[in-house]
């Protein structure tokens, strides 16, 4: 692409540039729009990426639970009550809920 001088042309030749700069973009942009939608389109299906998670939202078991019956299920933050005993000298596995004692949920199958 060869070099212009800018500062040596005239305002109307800048501003036809500038015209010139806008349409080529927007072309571009057009081109480029196209080519996302294509993209975005599989299997007759709306392809979405990103976004919020698809776990987000979903309610989990609890994990861990605290010596005043608190409970905690291992997302987001530590819980006051958690940071404080482990300051204190106990381990996060101290408050692990055992497994074997949880309500046995039914496993969901596949929708394939």
């Amino acid at each position: 692409m060869p070099k212009i001088n800018l500062s040596g042309m005239s305002v109307e030749a800048l501003m036809d540039l500038r015209k010139r700069v806008d349409e080529m973009l927007l072309e571009r942009r057009a081109e480029l729009e196209k080519q996302l939608e294509r993209f975005a389109v599989v299997g007759g299906r709306r392809v979405v990426r990103g976004g919020a998670s698809a776990l987000k939202g979903r309610k989990v078991p609890p994990k861990y639970r605290g010596p005043s019956g608190e409970t905690w299920a291992g997302r987001g933050a530590r819980p006051r009550w958690l940071v404080d005993a482990i300051k204190g000298g106990k381990k996060l596995e101290d408050f692990l809920i055992d497994k074997s004692a949880r309500k046995g949920r039914k496993k969901r199958r596949s929708k394939r």
